[in-house]
């Protein structure tokens, strides 16, 4: 797995890439709705999630003006990218 960060006039970007099995066409389409997850047989660990961090994870995005997308090729790997505006406010003190 691999972590690349980066930042700009318009925000920032947190990409995560991976060279892992990979999701399916037809599954990258959903794995983004609530309690969805890809076929668990694909992998060797055991996991008892709900399938809802993905979900979670690009509406807290969107809720900040940001979003969350995934890229991926079957056998290949995935690549998701997080981005989030620049804040270009001053905080109030209090």
């Amino acid at each position: 797995m691999q972590i690349v960060c980066g930042t700009g006039n318009d925000g920032v970007t947190v990409e995560v890439l991976d060279t892992g099995i990979g999701i399916a066409h037809e599954s990258l389409q959903r794995i983004f709705e609530p309690s969805a997850q890809v076929d668990r047989s694909l992998t060797s660990v055991d996991r008892n999630g709900v399938g809802l961090g993905l979900a979670i994870s690009r509406d807290l995005a969107r809720a900040m003006n940001g979003d969350l997308t995934a890229e991926s090729v079957l056998g290949e790997g995935s690549r998701f990218v997080l981005t989030l505006p620049r804040v270009t406010e001053t905080p109030v003190e209090r």
